[in-house]
């Protein structure tokens, strides 16, 4: 079965850090995770510490784990419930963000595998 990572970074509206990141962890990831195919979601805050400097565009990524042979009908069953009951969308998020769906190319690696 086909393996994809959703990428989604994001940013909060100025002075609402708190409101923002209590809802995506506590309501969003949870909602994110009734679609179909979808399997996993693991949240990111931006280091201070970075290998060059700025600008950074986005404080906050999310990875969604989807295991499945219909990456389409995952697309479409997002846009069909994102903003509505079943998918609110916090007014506390930027409207603008970096969404990208990938398809893994290789098994992951450990340092385990490099002996």
């Amino acid at each position: 079965m086909p393996r994809y990572k959703l990428i989604v970074m994001t940013n909060a509206v100025e002075g609402r850090a708190d409101e923002f990141n209590d809802w995506y962890t506590n309501v969003h990831l949870a909602d994110f995770l009734k679609l179909p195919g979808v399997v996993g979601a693991q949240r990111f805050a931006r280091s201070e510490a970075q290998r060059s400097d700025g600008p950074f565009p986005w404080d906050y990524l999310a990875i969604y784990d989807c295991d499945t042979d219909d990456i389409e009908g995952v697309i479409a069953e997002l846009r069909a419930k994102a903003g509505t009951p079943e998918m609110p969308i916090s007014d506390a998020l930027v409207p603008e963000r970096f969404v990208c769906f990938f398809e893994e190319m290789t098994d992951r690696l450990t340092v385990s595998d490099k002996s």
